[in-house]
C-alpha cells in the first residue's frame, strides 16, 4: 500500500427527487482511499453508504463536487472497478465456473480463453472452491456462492473492490470464516477496497481506515486508522486494543444517530 491516494471524493453533494420532494443523502462528502488500501465505511442506516458506491464505480454522478479514481475524474462506469454486493445474483443456468467469467464477456481483456478459464479456477481454488467448478449455485451453500461473487468481481483484475454488505446476510461462522478470506484474498490480488457495513467488527478486521458517516445527509464524521499488524486472525478481536477501537466507534454511530454528544477521542 502506497499513501498516494487512488480513490478521491471531493466535496460530494448528492439529493434524491422523490414524489414527497427532494431527499439530499451526501454533504459535502470529502474522503481518500490510498493505492491499496482497504477502507471500510460505516453509519446509520439510510444515510448514504451504498449512494456512495455507485458514486466511486460511475454509475451516478454527484450532484456537486467530483470522484477521482487515479487522477482521472469519474463520469461514467469503469471496466477497472469490481463490484460484490449482499446478494451474489449467480445466473442459475450457469455452472460456477461460467459465473465467475461472465464479467470478462463484458469488460475487454487480452487474456486466451484458457488463460481466463485458468484465471477462473485460480481464484476458485484461493476462496476454497476448487472442485465446485462444475456445480450450479443452487448446490452450493450462501457462504459459497459469496466465493464465487467475490471471485466474478475480481476476474477482470479490477484497480478498486467495492463490496456492499457482501456478508451481510450471513450467519456469524461463515462470515468469519470469510473474512479471513479475504485477507488470504488481499495478500494475492492488487486492489483498494472500498467497503460498506454495519458490523464494526468486521470494520476493524478488514480494514486499515475506517470512516464513519454522520445520518442523513451525511458528511465524513470521523476517521479511523487501523495499524497494520501482519497478517490478522480472529483473536486480534478479542484484544483491548480491539475492544478500544470497538467502543470509540459504537460512540460515533451514537452520535451520528443523534443519541450521544460528541467527545474527544482517544488516540488512534
Amino acid at each position: 500500500m502506497t499513501d498516494t491516494p487512488l480513490i478521491e471524493i471531493r466535496d460530494v453533494s448528492h439529493t434524491f427527487h422523490t414524489e414527497s420532494g427532494p431527499l439530499p443523502v451526501l454533504d459535502n462528502l470529502s474522503l481518500s482511499v490510498a493505492d491499496g488500501g482497504f477502507c471500510a465505511v460505516v453509519g446509520p442506516s439510510g444515510c448514504g453508504k451504498s449512494t456512495l458506491t455507485r458514486l466511486v464505480a460511475g454509475l451516478m454522478k454527484p450532484d456537486t463536487g467530483s470522484v477521482w479514481l487515479h487522477g482521472e475524474q469519474v463520469r461514467s462506469p469503469r471496466a477497472t472497478v469490481g463490484m460484490a454486493f449482499q446478494n451474489p445474483v449467480l445466473l442459475e443456468w450457469r455452472s460456477i465456473l461460467r459465473n465467475v467469467l461472465l464479467p470478462l464477456e463484458i469488460v475487454p481483456t487480452k487474456l486466451t480463453r484458457k488463460q481466463q478459464e485458468d484465471r477462473a479456477r485460480h481464484l476458485l481454488t484461493l476462496v476454497g472452491l476448487d472442485g465446485f467448478e462444475d456445480k450450479k449455485p443452487s448446490e452450493l451453500s450462501g457462504g459459497m456462492r459469496q466465493r464465487a461473487s467475490l471471485c466474478r468481481a475480481l476476474i477482470h483484475q479490477p484497480e478498486v473492490l467495492i463490496l456492499d454488505e457482501p456478508f451481510g446476510a450471513l450467519d456469524a461462522f461463515t462470515r468469519e470464516d470469510l473474512w479471513q478470506t479475504m485477507h488470504q484474498v488481499k495478500a494475492q490480488e492488487p486492489f483498494t477496497s472500498l467497503l460498506i457495513t454495519h458490523d464494526l467488527r468486521e470494520a476493524i478486521f478488514l480494514a486499515d481506515q475506517v470512516v464513519v458517516l454522520s445520518g442523513r445527509p451525511a458528511t465524513s464524521q470521523y476517521v479511523m486508522n487501523v495499524p497494520s499488524t501482519g497478517p490478522r486472525d480472529l483473536e486480534a478481536l478479542y484484544t483491548p486494543d480491539a475492544a478500544d477501537r470497538l467502543a470509540i466507534l459504537r460512540h460515533q454511530i451514537q452520535v451520528a444517530q443523534g443519541r450521544k454528544p460528541a467527545r474527544r477521542e482517544a488516540a488512534q
